[in-house]
């Protein structure tokens, strides 16, 4: 959170009216200059038995029938976060139409791969039962997240045993956005993630590029342009996830970011700090493409991709994927999950 602080406070300093907001925390400032007149909030809706197990529901005020579904899982790192701290992204998804769903997962130490992964399929699954109730249409639904939230959304739409304990499949979401996202990681060299995946010996099979299949839902994959983001490689995760993608025909689009780094990609999806990236336009002209009811995908051609300044980004090889077993992927989730499945 050091950095996340002190990259955001440092653009707030610029914004009228946040000096008053100093003493804030950084997301916190962020969630005060956001408007939330579009939205309607529901509050500590539970998904599971457990603290953590919380999700709370952003719909939009005005909405002619049933609207898309986003859930949207934040980073930290697997070991930091809290879903009121990302109410920016809520307001802005339901200002666009859609129904908003952030949700709490549990954290390490208390938890470990893939626990996390089952609590974030957990909420995918209360998402397809319950939105309806909110005005959201669980027939087009998808899964969104930054950072270590990415990683969580790429498993979810990839690794079919996660969703497959709650009788969903990956064909269950019409997409999934990854913003900044860890997608190809191993040897693990930051040392807080290290425990979090049993390094060294972390499995395979923790890594979403290794469960890239033909079944693949469409993906948009935003990133900094290399070079902008210090702490995940944007070139080996989201050009190598989009290469490898590409590879079996999957429908993927792949945009890179001059302005923004790690920190302030997602912070872009805020409406005082909507000037470093069109990312919230991005996302919606995804979801609407997706949203539609005669909707088949198709492999979007794309080269290596290009950054807002038209320079393109060079492609890093695809690596095949790995193989392996539904019953093995499905065994390793059971061993780790201390909570039934709904």
């Amino acid at each position: 959170m050091t950095i996340l602080r002190t990259t955001l406070l440092g653009l707030l300093a610029a914004i009228p009216l946040a000096a008053g907001l100093a003493a804030c925390s950084p997301l916190s400032a962020i969630n005060a200059l956001s408007s939330g007149s579009a939205s309607q909030v529901t509050r500590g809706l539970a998904y599971g038995p457990l603290p953590r197990q919380k999700l709370d529901v952003y719909a939009p005020k005005i909405r002619t029938g049933p609207v898309p579904v986003v859930v949207f899982f934040y980073g930290g790192n697997w070991t930091t976060g809290e879903r009121a701290d990302y109410a920016f992204v809520g307001h802005a998804l339901a200002a666009r139409g859609y129904l908003a769903v952030i949700a709490d997962y549990r954290l390490y130490p208390d938890v470990h791969y893939p626990e996390i992964l089952q609590d974030a399929a957990r909420a995918v699954a209360w998402a397809a039962m319950e939105s309806r109730r909110h005005g959201g249409d669980p027939t087009r639904l998808f899964v969104m997240g930054h950072s270590a939230g990415a990683y969580n959304a790429a498993m979810l739409a990839l690794d079919a045993s996660l969703l497959a304990r709650h009788g969903m499949h990956p064909h269950d979401l019409r997409g999934w956005i990854g913003l900044a996202g860890p997608y190809d990681f191993l040897p693990i060299e930051n040392t807080t993630t290290r425990p979090v995946f049993f390094y060294p010996d972390t499995p395979a099979a923790s890594q979403p590029i290794h469960h890239v299949t033909a079944d693949a839902p469409p993906a948009l994959l935003i990133a900094p342009t290399p070079g902008k983001d210090k702490l995940v490689n944007p070139l080996r995760n989201t050009g190598g996830l989009a290469n490898a993608l590409r590879a079996l025909n999957r429908p993927v689009t792949e945009t890179y970011f001059d302005k923004v780094s790690h920190t302030t990609l997602v912070a872009s999806l805020a409406s005082p700090l909507r000037m470093l990236a069109p990312t919230l336009d991005a996302v919606s002209a995804f979801i609407d493409a997706n949203s539609k009811v005669d909707t088949v995908p198709t492999r979007k051609k794309m080269g290596a991709g290009a950054g807002t300044d038209g320079r393109e980004i060079p492609a890093t090889p695809p690596r095949p994927a790995m193989a392996q077993s539904a019953a093995t992927q499905a065994g390793v989730a059971r061993a780790h999950d201390k909570t039934p499945a709904p």
